[in-house]
């Protein structure tokens, strides 16, 4: 498999913001993921190894609101449905993860609509 150079270093950006951020049963940690098409985004307890919940621009309730799951548009409706899920699920302080990321574009639309949705970050 040949990963890209600049793949590459976002997985050492990645591994080197994963040392020092880490996600308790109180304060979950949100990890989100880019593709080209899609944008996904999973709540992981960290202290007890445990995926709460995640979410994506696949599933059903977000597929058929959106035209295109790869834009800032589409990040920030999951945002929106993601904040949602998250008061549901009793879930109110979180810590972001953005994986390596640059802090702009589809990251920064996601976070900025879970913030207005009522998540502290």
């Amino acid at each position: 498999m040949v990963i890209l150079r600049k793949e590459l270093g976002r997985i050492y950006r990645h591994k080197r913001i994963r040392q020092r951020l880490n996600g308790t049963s109180d304060r979950p940690r949100v990890c989100v993921h880019r593709s080209i098409k899609n944008f996904y985004v999973q709540v992981i307890d960290d202290a007890n190894a445990k995926i709460i919940f995640g979410l994506s621009t696949l599933t059903k309730e977000v597929r058929n609101k959106l035209k295109d799951g790869g834009n800032v548009d589409a990040a920030a409706y999951l945002g929106e449905v993601f904040a949602t899920e998250a008061k549901k699920k009793g879930i109110k302080k979180i810590c972001f993860d953005r994986s390596g990321y640059l802090y702009h574009g589809r990251v920064k639309a996601f976070v900025e609509a879970a913030r207005k949705g009522g998540l502290e970050f």
